[in-house]
């Protein structure tokens, strides 16, 4: 694996995470990211498309991409998998760390609107 890549990737204010429906129609979807002990970290709403999507076919393509998604790198294959609730808590600091106030915002408007169960984690691990 490209340990520079993961860096980038990892470092990055957004990831463009692309995952596929049932008919193979790619959906990108720019989100914040965090690197992760070799692999890299991702948080969203537990009932969001991309999670159906990712449950039922965990291909995924990632590059970078600014706040509208729009690629600024190539995308590479990854696999990406929902996390457990320890990593996905795990995932949540390490997000308020990297996106400051505007992060722990974000994390807090969710926590009241949805819960601690209603996001998780998805860790993104790089093809070779």
């Amino acid at each position: 694996m490209d340990d520079t890549r993961l860096d980038r990737l990892g470092s990055g204010k957004y990831l463009l995470l692309t995952s596929h429906r049932k008919n193979g129609t790619p959906v990108a979807t720019p989100v914040w990211v965090v690197p992760d002990d070799g692999t890299l970290g991702v948080w969203t709403a537990a009932d969001s498309g991309k999670v159906k999507r990712i449950r039922r076919r965990p291909d995924v393509l990632v590059g970078p991409c600014d706040v509208r998604g729009n690629p600024t790198g190539d995308q590479v294959p990854a696999t990406a998998e929902i996390t457990d609730p320890a990593t996905t808590a795990r995932y949540r600091s390490l997000i308020a760390r990297k996106y400051g106030l505007l992060g722990r915002l974000t994390l807090l408007g969710s926590r009241l609107r949805r819960g601690l169960d209603g996001t998780v984690g998805v860790r993104v691990t790089l093809g070779e």
